[in-house]
């Protein structure tokens, strides 16, 4: 059986992101979408998702370029001068392995976006990070923790199978280190009973999930879990968005006839990452 998990990122970041949300949602193939709890257009995200039901609803913990949940005083190792997190990843990792201090600030603000998407009434989808942060060790220990008290029983794990993504796109280039990590985090979550999808697409191309390259995926979707996970906004930009990135591409894809047509004569079943999970 080929399972399909249809995820949008960035739910919540801006106005233009909901609408394309919910189009791909109700005119599309989007299944589920991930929400950033103290981003603008939150309050907006969830009221729709309230309104649309069959739309199921992650969180999207952000810990690194973007807003923080906690005032800045709480957490003065984590943010820059305005207030946002720091956008240095690799430096902050290293802070938040070794400095104790850190991890107590880091797990303080992993509780209360939990605690924000808990107080939203929205039952909890599934859980990823933000730039996959949550492959670091000590952020996945912290998010198993606390997310067990709220419900936790799906996450993204980033593993890309690469030879499929070259038999699309020659030029697609391997990451041998976030796979190493994320063989490490799908032996984690499957010990501790937490559903991840077997492999996991949008990492490579991110920004860039087109037409073409969504068609050439449902074409050659392995049998298994499946999530392809996209960035749509009906928008070229807005504030806070990454450079570079085809969003209103990614937005047309999801509602593309062709892709609806490939679902179709290729039997896959659409789902969330609920359907795949046991009750906490």
């Amino acid at each position: 059986m080929k399972n399909l998990i249809v995820t949008a990122d960035d739910f919540g970041a801006d106005p233009a992101v909901n609408a394309a949300v919910l189009r791909a949602h109700s005119q599309g193939i989007l299944t589920c979408a991930s929400l950033m709890v103290a981003a603008p257009g939150a309050r907006e995200a969830v009221a729709m998702a309230k309104e649309t039901p069959s739309l199921k609803v992650g969180l999207h913990l952000v810990l690194v370029e973007g807003r923080p949940s906690l005032p800045p005083a709480d957490i003065p190792d984590l943010i820059d001068t305005d207030g946002f997190f720091r956008t240095d990843m690799a430096k902050m990792g290293a802070d938040i392995f070794f400095r104790a201090k850190v991890r107590r600030q880091v797990a303080a603000e992993i509780e209360a976006q939990f605690k924000a998407f808990a107080e939203t009434g929205l039952e909890l989808d599934h859980v990823n990070a933000h730039k996959h942060y949550h492959l670091h060790p000590t952020i996945a220990s912290l998010i198993l923790a606390i997310g067990k008290r709220y419900g936790l029983k799906a996450m993204r794990v980033p593993y890309e199978p690469t030879d499929i993504l070259r038999r699309i796109d020659s030029q697609t280039p391997a990451n041998p280190l976030v796979a190493w990590w994320a063989k490490r985090l799908k032996a984690r979550l499957r010990a501790a009973g937490i559903f991840a999808p077997d492999r996991v697409f949008g990492l490579a191309w991110s920004g860039e999930m087109t037409e073409r390259r969504l068609c050439a995926l449902l074409a050659d979707l392995p049998a298994g879990s499946n999530e392809i996970y996209f960035h749509p906004a009906l928008a070229a930009s807005y504030p806070g968005s990454a450079p570079f990135y085809a969003y209103r591409a990614e937005a047309d894809a999801l509602v593309s006839q062709k892709a609806i047509e490939l679902i179709n004569k290729n039997d896959i079943r659409r789902m969330a990452f609920g359907a795949f999970a046991s009750p906490p």
